[in-house]
């Protein structure tokens, strides 16, 4: 059996007559071990492969083509006579009348190539010709110890009788000098392989008798299998060289390359029955070849000639391997930078993030790409601002293990440039509409569609781009829809102003949301004065179209208790008059009173004003100029960013404390509505609206079975929600909040002391609000119900401290009372007492 690769030399056999009487004087009935030491090892491996064969072989072997063969080939041999002398001559001698037939055979061999001839003619010795004899021949190279090839090795048999002798030619498999085996069956099951062709798959003889793809998985995704049932589907020899093999060899997954043949076995009725694989390893060889061709065209071709800036880093500190001019051009350095760190060569991209990157790519081998990223440089000693675009890729060695990355660049600092010029330009335009807090909308007139921004999109709740000009009219309401078309028209009419501006009412598509808009446009004319497009902008006035109305219900309602007191006063003033002239006195401070009152009320009306309007607009202002200062110049603002912040937080928190302001204000000035409300579906609505802070929180709540009250909804909403807002938000940092809600009910007589409710009545429900969280000193329980009073810096909980100010005016003025009792680390409870 050969082995892959032999050790040693080759020795130059004896010519002619020499080798010949070496032959002729060998003991063909001995082994190995008694053939002459001077024989090359591959030689006397093949000479023992012939003797032990029971299967006919033939072999030439050195420069002069000397005659092997056994004595299952001999009878073959029509002129049995020469047996003798034919033995150890060269192939000429014996073949002279044959040669030109057998030569043409013998140097395609040697040149690498395997032959098979399926029902041929197999070659014998004869005068005038080669005889008849036919079946099945095959001719393999035979290597010397050096690995060249050095002999010619013809295995004969007789194809119909192959089935017959299975074990003959199992044993001519297992024995052949070059890695061999066969596959049998549509499976392709592995009936016979022997050794060399085991160690290349790295596998023992348990692979016997199960399908390559299973015995062999690594095979899998590789195009051998594909290869093999096609051969075996189309009866066609296969043939390749150099071929990529991915095989795990004791355990370790590596690549390999092979010479190999897949050669269709047929049967009796000529029908392709099994597949024989004759391999030879060539690994060494095409990795040289790779090696030099890598380095060849890495030089020459694709580096040093590259039009582009090119640069390659080694190892992990990405030590400078190579550099082209246009790269040393681009970082201002000369050729001294090779062979040192980037970070040594180039030290001004320390403080950059292409070190982190570089090293990235190493590790995965994913390709990173950049466009037209900024780079501080040091160029020739100048700084230089520059926008690159430039590409990192892995390089691999032969055996596809990563060893640098390549870095690819170009200099693009004009075209950014320019480009941020224009973006600077649109962005101004975008941040006086987004100031605005403004949408826009473009309609195309020829083709009716109608282009919406993202902001009116979520208006109108609609998914497209775009959408017809009929199903724009969708979102409007039925009522001012009509109006809106017509004004629409109106705008496209020719010698129109071509202005549109209107006010409506929009139904969101998703929610049902009614939404107040404000749209202006203005329609765009080509050079021969045809319209062709509108556009505008739109501005959402809903909050402030309610507030108004707000304000006016407010004034009206004021406006006629004023009236009535007025008549009572008058009626009051009429009687005290006609009773005593003392009472005309007391009607004119009467009146002075009631001025005093109607001046209080038109002072509310217009804290009302300013507070929801006046006083928002002027903070929203300040958020969004904040939020275009940090934007545009937050690179360069340093720790003026920081101010910002902060100037922004602070007018958060102020817009919270003027809308919690106004909260409690209308709990002194709305009139209350007295309905039985379920403090129950209370709860629940509030819980609804604080859902996502309590998943967020992991918060636990049990609640009891709460009783009905008789009061305003609205306004017990206000006194839930602001407690159970306060024990999700005071929980111990890394515990997550418990939240219970207890009723119960007590008499009179049973109040705590200094439970003082604003209503006298029976009996009270007693209704608790406990928490786990970080609690407080009962010493400032006097305080906590207090307007403006915290007992934590708004650093550590965010709150404007009128939220449980808001709860006592609501408990007050449904008759009750509100207390609480704490601990500092123990949780908090709040008692609210409402009559029965």
């Amino acid at each position: 059996m050969m082995p892959d690769s032999l050790p040693g030399t080759y020795p130059f056999l004896a010519r002619g007559g020499e080798m010949g009487a070496l032959i002729r004087a060998f003991d063909w009935s001995a082994t190995v071990l008694d053939t002459p030491d001077h024989w090359p090892q591959s030689l006397r491996t093949t000479v023992t492969t012939l003797l032990n064969s029971e299967f006919p072989m033939f072999l030439w072997w050195g420069p002069e083509l000397i005659q092997f063969y056994n004595d299952a080939y001999r009878l073959l041999l029509t002129n049995s006579d020469k047996y003798s002398t034919a033995l150890g001559q060269s192939g000429q001698e014996s073949w002279a009348n044959n040669w030109s037939f057998v030569k043409p055979l013998l140097d395609r061999v040697r040149n690498g190539e395997s032959i098979r001839v399926d029902d041929g003619v197999i070659p014998s010795f004869c005068t005038n010709g080669p005889d008849t004899i036919y079946g099945t021949s095959s001719y393999s190279p035979v290597y010397d110890d050096a690995g060249a090839v050095a002999g010619v090795l013809l295995i004969a048999h007789d194809t119909t009788s192959l089935k017959k002798n299975e074990a003959v030619f199992r044993n001519l498999i297992e024995e052949a000098p070059v890695a061999t085996c066969l596959f049998v069956g549509r499976d392709l099951r592995i009936e016979v392989a022997n050794e060399p062709m085991l160690n290349f798959w790295g596998k023992g003889r348990s692979v016997f008798g199960k399908p390559v793809a299973e015995a062999v998985p690594e095979l899998q995704g590789q195009p051998f299998l594909a290869t093999l049932a096609e051969v075996f589907e189309t009866g066609k020899t296969y043939e390749a060289k150099a071929s990529p093999a991915w095989l795990a060899v004791n355990g370790v997954l590596g690549t390999y390359y092979f010479d190999f043949t897949y050669k269709p076995l047929r049967d009796a009725n000529g029908d392709v029955y099994a597949i024989m694989e004759m391999a030879v390893d060539v690994t060494a060889q095409v990795l040289a070849s790779q090696q030099l061709i890598e380095s060849e065209q890495f030089t020459r071709n694709v580096f040093y000639n590259s039009p582009v800036a090119k640069i390659v880093f080694v190892g992990e500190d990405m030590t400078i391997r190579t550099i082209n001019e246009n790269m040393l051009t681009m970082i201002g350095r000369n050729e001294s930078v090779v062979g040192k760190p980037l970070l040594e060569a180039v030290p001004e991209l320390v403080v950059t993030p292409l070190m982190e990157r570089l090293k990235r790519v190493l590790a995965t081998g994913e390709t990173y790409r950049n466009p037209g990223e900024k780079v501080n440089l040091v160029r020739y000693g100048q700084p230089y601002v520059g926008y690159y675009n430039y590409v990192y890729k892995a390089l691999h060695n032969a055996q596809g293990k990563r060893y640098g990355v390549m870095v690819t660049a170009t200099e693009v600092t004009e075209q950014v440039l320019a480009r941020l010029a224009v973006e600077e330009s649109e962005s101004r335009l975008r941040g006086a509409i987004e100031l605005a807090q403004l949408g826009t909308w473009e309609m195309d007139i020829a083709t009716g569609s109608v282009t919406y921004s993202d902001r009116i999109k979520s208006w109108f709740g609609v998914d497209g781009l775009k959408i017809d000009v009929s199903a724009s009219f969708n979102p409007i309401h039925p009522e001012d829809s009509p109006r809106i078309e017509a004004a629409i028209q109106t705008a496209l009419q020719p010698g129109s102003s071509g202005v549109y501006d209107e006010e409506y009412r929009l139904i969101n598509y998703q929610t049902g949301d009614v939404r107040i808009v404000h749209a202006q446009g203005r329609v765009l004319y080509d050079t021969q004065g045809q319209a062709y497009k509108l556009v505008g902008t739109a501005q959402d006035v809903t909050a402030e179209r309610q507030q108004q109305f707000a304000l006016a219900q407010l004034v009206q309602e004021r406006t006629e208790e004023l009236a009535a007191a007025n008549e009572e006063l008058a009626a009051t003033n009429e009687e005290l008059y006609s009773a005593n002239e003392e009472y005309a006195a007391i009607n004119e401070e009467l009146e002075e009173s009631n001025g005093l009152l109607f001046r209080s009320n038109e002072n509310l009306q217009q804290f009302a004003y300013v507070a929801s309007h006046d006083l928002q607009e002027p903070l929203r202002k300040i958020q969004q100029f904040g939020d275009l200062l940090k934007n545009h110049l937050g690179d360069q603002l340093g720790e003026g960013s920081m101010y910002l912040d902060r100037m922004q937080a602070a007018a958060s928190r102020m817009s919270t404390l003027i809308k919690d302001l106004l909260s409690f204000s209308r709990l002194s000035t709305q009139r209350n509505t007295v309905d039985s409300v379920s403090l129950t579906e209370v709860v629940e609505t509030v819980l609804a609206d604080l859902e996502l802070v309590i998943a967020e929180s992991k918060a636990v709540l049990q609640l009891d079975i709460l009783p009905a009250v008789e009061g305003d909804r609205s306004q017990l909403e206000q006194l839930f929600q602001n407690l159970l807002s306060n024990a999700l938000k005071f929980h111990k940092p890394g515990m997550a909040p418990h939240i219970q809600v207890r009723a119960g009910l007590v008499t009179f007589d049973q109040l705590p002391s200094g439970i003082k409710p604003s209503r006298m009545a029976a009996s009270y429900h007693r209704i608790e609000v406990a928490d786990n969280g970080v609690g407080f000193d009962e010493k400032y329980l006097d305080r906590i119900f207090q307007v403006f009073q915290r007992l934590h810096g708004k650093s550590e909980f965010s709150g404007t401290g009128i939220g449980l100010a808001i709860c006592e005016k609501v408990v007050t003025n449904h008759g009750g009372a509100i207390t609480a009792t704490s601990h500092p680390g123990q949780g908090a409870t709040f008692i609210i007492y409402l009559p029965v």
